[in-house]
């Protein structure tokens, strides 16, 4: 377990492959998940040389956990200040979700620091039926019942072929949910209302000038492709890529062509 006191609080961060590679990944959370949440795509990554630096933003899982406000800028200065701490001077971005969020906010904000960004599900403004899932985990956060939590907001983010294969892992992972603190759902309260309050970016999408690549699960209900055509539409250059068959959380539901996807993208940029 990894520790680095940034910006006065304690961020849990994890550090894979050699400290001597060339290039580093940083994956960027979903607003849900933890570090554990993208092993899938780190053996890949460390396997073809890259070091990889994931880590809990402020309020998730194994971070400090600080009353609000927070916003995307303040993630940025925490994930940049993490990256100094380990001497990482810029990186190839790889956002889910929130964490996609933060990327973009990122690369609009410190362009020096970002080789390259891999978005995943993530939106650059709000609708209203987006807003009104968001505000219905945030109540749900507020209560507190993990397994009442955990199956509020499944029918949004899994598609129904996922949940079909995965009823049993989805009814345990729900079970399991009761055992998690209550610090976690009051980081989550803060997390819904930064986004609520701050994700609105797409007017200024266009200072971003970095090789991009958009991806989406065509089956999203949550933040459905429209948000993904959006941000590829104002980024100079980026690639707009829909998995079929895939709901909101593409990391768990289709690893396999993400992984293709994610390392072709990052190869093309390191030659």
């Amino acid at each position: 377990m990894s520790i680095a006191t940034i910006n006065g609080l304690n961020l849990y961060y994890e550090l894979f492959g050699n400290k001597e590679a060339k290039e580093t990944i940083v994956f960027m959370n979903g607003v849900m998940a933890s570090t554990t949440s993208w092993m899938d795509q780190v053996h890949s990554f460390v396997k073809l040389g890259y070091r990889v630096l994931l880590h809990d933003f402020r309020g998730q899982l194994k971070s400090d956990k600080p009353k609000g406000p927070y916003s995307f800028k303040l993630h940025v200065e925490d994930t940049i200040n993490l990256m100094r701490f380990l001497g990482i001077e810029s990186a190839h971005l790889i956002g889910t979700s929130y964490g996609g969020e933060v990327s973009m906010r990122m690369a609009i904000d410190c362009p020096e620091r970002v080789k390259s960004l891999s978005i995943i599900n993530s939106v650059s403004e709000l609708d209203d039926v987006l807003r009104y899932f968001v505000s219905g985990w945030l109540n749900l956060a507020e209560i507190g019942n993990g397994e009442l939590f955990f199956n509020g907001m499944l029918p949004s983010i899994y598609h129904e072929s996922y949940v079909k294969k995965n009823k049993l892992l989805l009814e345990k992972r729900a079970k399991a949910f009761n055992e998690t603190p209550s610090s976690y759902f009051e980081g989550q309260v803060e997390l819904y209302k930064t986004f609520l309050d701050d994700v609105y970016m797409t007017n200024e999408l266009f200072k971003i000038k970095c090789p991009t690549v958009v991806i989406c699960g065509e089956n999203d209900i949550l933040k459905p492709v429209k948000f993904s055509k959006i941000i590829a539409d104002h980024i100079s250059g980026a690639e707009l890529i829909t998995i079929p068959d895939c709901g909101h959380v593409t990391i768990f539901e289709k690893p396999e062509t993400l992984n293709s996807i994610l390392l072709g993208f990052i190869l093309k940029q390191s030659l």
